[in-house]
């Protein structure tokens, strides 16, 4: 995620860094680029997600990304 939203940010888009407080705080966001949100846990990632998103791409992942594909797409 971190080369796609860098792109994104370079071509001048607007780009949202949702984190659970968990990840945040454990250091395993990476790098981020753009505005960031954090929020208290992954449920709300991704009602965020639906919240302030006009489009998704999904890329390999784990469970975690299954699920929020899931739930977008559901």
């Amino acid at each position: 995620m971190e080369y796609v939203s860098t792109a994104a940010h370079v071509g001048a888009s607007q780009v949202l860094g949702i984190i659970p407080l968990a990840i945040a705080e454990g250091n395993f966001a990476g790098k981020t680029v753009g505005k960031k949100l954090r929020v208290p846990t992954m449920q709300d990632k991704i009602w965020k997600m639906l919240d302030n998103s006009d489009a998704f791409i999904a890329l390999p992942g784990g469970i975690g990304t299954l699920e929020e594909n899931f739930q977008i797409s559901s």
